[in-house]
């Protein structure tokens, strides 16, 4: 049985939803997530969490995503990208690309953004994309991101290729919408590819086409990250065999119970992995404790 993160290249016209679904009956299972929602018209890195790999996506560390997008000048639409409704056009052809490259970097750093009206973000437990359709639009709260960086990639007018690294939570559809009102003639995403989210990249992903022969093929393990490999991030803590057989019951083990640690080498209060092995037996925190070394308190088993 497969307990592992498969990257899928999501392709255009399906939601993050539909590519769990594809997924469950190409594996024949049920357990199965995903993380980092795109948008249909988006493609790219889209992690998905099989079996037992679900349990690992609270921890994972995902805070960087990098996209490459194309935005249209001149026009902005009800949704932020093409696939709206045109409620604003305007002259663009007095842009430049030295314009745009003096722009971005005004867009580049700590910011803060409105979320879109068509996005899942829920208002009075309703998403406010549903919202939208109704024709509503209500108040959102702005939200600090923080844009590493910006890059023009081409410009030929009205389009413009750029890439963006940026923390998790940041809405590419709003960047380009914010730029093209600071142009003066609005900006609509035509394309979105996000080409890392964390610890996976475009350059491991698997379309669907590809994960259904590796099944055929019996190479599903070739296209696997293990939930290990996936919280790289967090410390290692190497247990013992008698540490492993106690989280194998539900105790969290003891410093006497790790192979090799020092209990003031990590953090207090850090999330770290118990492996043993080279497998990946548990998540834990390291807790503080008045006038003692601090306990290892056991988060997440996996075995």
């Amino acid at each position: 049985m497969i307990n592992g993160f498969i990257v899928i290249d999501k392709p255009a016209g399906i939601t993050s939803h539909d590519v769990v679904s594809r997924v469950r009956r190409i594996l024949g299972t049920r357990k199965v997530g995903h993380t980092g929602t795109l948008d249909p018209f988006a493609t790219g890195v889209l992690p998905v969490a099989v079996n037992d790999a679900t349990k690992a996506i609270p921890f994972l560390d995902e805070g960087v995503k990098c996209y490459e997008a194309v935005m249209q000048l001149g026009v902005a639409t009800d949704t932020l990208d093409m696939t709206g409704m045109i409620v604003c056009e305007a002259d663009w052809q007095s842009v430049t690309q030295e314009r745009i490259e003096s722009l971005f970097k005004r867009f580049t750093g700590h910011l803060t953004q409105i979320p879109p009206m068509y996005s899942a973000i829920k208002c009075d437990g309703q998403p406010l994309y549903k919202l939208a359709r109704k024709g509503q639009v209500v108040a959102r709260k702005t939200r600090d991101i923080t844009v590493y960086s910006l890059e023009l990639l081409s410009f030929v007018p009205p389009f413009s290729e750029f890439r963006v690294v940026c923390s998790r939570g940041t809405y590419v559809r709003t960047l380009a919408d914010d730029i093209g009102t600071v142009l003066g003639c609005g900006a609509a995403l035509k394309e979105l590819r996000r080409t890392a989210s964390g610890p996976f990249r475009i350059s491991t992903s698997s379309t669907l086409d590809t994960l259904e022969e590796a099944v055929r093929l019996g190479t599903l393990g070739t296209l696997t990250v293990s939930p290990c490999a996936a919280l790289a991030h967090l410390p290692e803590v190497m247990l013992s065999a008698a540490g492993m057989i106690h989280v194998r019951h539900g105790r969290s083990p003891g410093w006497q119970d790790v192979a090799v640690a020092t209990p003031s080498k990590y953090e207090e209060n850090a999330f770290v992995r118990l492996t043993f092995n080279g497998d990946l037996i548990a998540v834990a925190q390291c807790v503080a404790c008045a006038n003692a070394e601090s306990r290892i308190i056991l988060k997440r088993v996996f075995i």
